[in-house]
């Protein structure tokens, strides 16, 4: 089923650069009258604010502080659709045993895994109370098949694309639709250091608004995921062999 952005309320964590940024500027230009972009230091924000105005709302939002949270919950009580887009990597390469893996993964997890949970707890009561709206959680790629370059990152993705799923279910009573994209490598600061082809975070926000206005539970914005995306779902483990294979001619 689709999902008209005409006229709704968004709030869009991490809002402040990359894929965050691009998807404010997507849902103004889809006709959302009021986004809250969230982020951690709102006066990251200024571009945003000076390109639209009164229809961008800064909020403060560490998806870590539970407090900033319930706060953020509080004041956006009208909000509609819920993005979850605030992520990080913490750690990339190096061999299996470094244990930099460890402590990275345990950031990213936070972050990733966790935060996004926080943060949809907050605002399912606020969804439900407004009709039921929306939640949409940028995952990756990597939620389907784990990168050896991003060993931890992945397990976290892939953590979120089960919390998708799980939120769909326990979430559907109270008419709450619930999006999973899963993109390939971005060109954003936190893919800066992945020698990968990468997509415009432009390119890819244009693609993850057209797949909520039609309705596409699972959202593949760009060359990459239009690609593992599908291989995902018709043979998994082929997929798997695929990544591994590059992973260990590089």
């Amino acid at each position: 089923m689709g999902y008209a952005l005409s006229g709704k309320t968004a709030l869009v964590t991490g809002a402040n650069r990359g894929i965050g940024e691009a998807l404010v500027d997507s849902l103004v230009a889809a006709g959302a009258k009021k986004v809250y972009a969230a982020a951690r230091n709102t006066s990251a924000l200024e571009s945003l604010l000076a390109r639209h105005g009164s229809r961008v709302v800064p909020l403060q939002l560490d998806v870590t502080n539970a407090a900033q949270i319930a706060a953020a919950a509080a004041t956006a009580t009208d909000v509609d659709l819920l993005v979850n887009n605030a992520g990080i990597v913490g750690f990339h390469g190096g061999d299996f045993t470094d244990p930099q893996w460890i402590e990275g993964g345990r950031r990213e997890m936070e972050v990733n895994f966790l935060g996004t949970f926080a943060v949809t707890q907050a605002f399912a009561p606020v969804l439900a109370k407004n009709g039921g709206g929306a939640i949409v959680n940028l995952n990756s790629v990597a939620s389907f098949v784990s990168f050896p370059i991003l060993a931890a990152y992945s397990a976290s993705k892939a953590a979120t694309h089960s919390l998708t799923q799980v939120t769909r279910a326990m979430l559907r009573a109270q008419n709450t639709q619930v999006f999973g994209v899963y993109p390939g490598p971005i060109d954003t600061r936190m893919a800066e250091a992945l020698p990968l082809e990468k997509a415009s975070a432009a390119d890819a926000a244009v693609a993850i608004v057209a797949g909520i206005s039609a309705g596409h539970e699972e959202i593949f914005p760009d060359k990459v995921s239009q690609g593992a995306g599908p291989a995902f779902f018709s043979d998994p483990k082929g997929l798997e062999r695929q990544v591994g294979g590059v992973a260990a001619a590089a």
